[in-house]
């Protein structure tokens, strides 16, 4: 039986064995971030993914040093929105707004 992992257990190694999950990973990252604002959570999401593409490749395509970009991922970071949207687009996706769903009472 194939388990999935938790945005909380996620690993390098589980990507690497399932980068079609990649997509829907990011997609629930940014999600929980929209719900809890948990920038920390997000960073580190983001690291991991930074991880698997690689950091110094990631950082070139960027235009950041590796510090830099690893400076901007870390916990502590607070990296600038163009900073997470040439950090989004170099991972191959952009960030796009969507409407939120109305609750009914």
């Amino acid at each position: 039986m194939h388990e999935y992992p938790t945005l909380e257990n996620i690993t390098e190694e589980y990507f690497t064995k399932h980068p079609e999950e990649i997509e829907d990973f990011l997609t629930e990252s940014f999600s929980e971030y929209a719900k809890d604002g948990n920038s920390s959570a997000l960073l580190s999401q983001l690291r991991v993914i930074a991880r698997i593409k690689g950091v110094t490749t990631l950082a070139g395509e960027v235009g950041m040093t590796r510090q830099g970009l690893q400076k901007a991922l870390s916990s502590k970071g607070n990296p600038r929105l163009d900073n997470i949207n040439a950090i989004v687009q170099a991972l191959g996706y952009h960030l796009m707004p969507q409407k939120q769903e109305q609750s009914v009472e």
